[in-house]
């Protein structure tokens, strides 16, 4: 008697994100293991579905520890300790930045002046800008 399967092979294309979701879930739950994802569903290799589990899952794969896994008070004070000098790293560019766009700011402001004084030129404008001729002109109709 012959044995018939329901395998067939597909392409990366024909996975929808809902399909992927729902492997990833169910293997992170320990209902499926890869290997039988992968044969159920006709994925034509096993690092699609680790790639999926990557993407979409809940491991860090970087630690190699589960991201919903409570970490130690070690670990913690580690993380928000790197997370403390990045921004006081952060927050000493930003005042340099500061300090650098405040002197640009007082040396175009004496610019201005100079060439005010200079060129007898008022580049400032101290009156509030007049209306365009159209919209005097709407006026004079209305």
């Amino acid at each position: 008697m012959e044995e018939t399967t329901n395998y067939v092979k597909r392409s990366q294309r024909d996975y929808s994100l809902s399909l992927k979701l729902q492997l990833v879930q169910q293997i992170e739950r320990g209902e499926l293991s890869t290997r039988c994802a992968q044969r159920t569903h006709g994925i034509q290799s096993r690092s699609t579905v680790i790639n999926w589990l990557r993407k979409y899952g809940n491991f860090d794969w970087q630690n190699q520890t589960p991201s919903n896994m409570p970490k130690s008070p070690e670990q913690k004070i580690m993380e928000l300790t790197a997370k403390v000098t990045l921004l006081e790293k952060q927050k000493a560019t930003l005042e340099k930045q500061a300090h650098i766009a405040d002197s640009k700011a007082i040396i175009f402001d004496m610019m201005i002046e100079l060439a005010e004084k200079e060129y007898h030129i008022d580049i400032r404008k101290n009156s509030p800008p007049e209306q365009s001729n159209t919209s005097q002109h709407n006026k004079t109709k209305q």
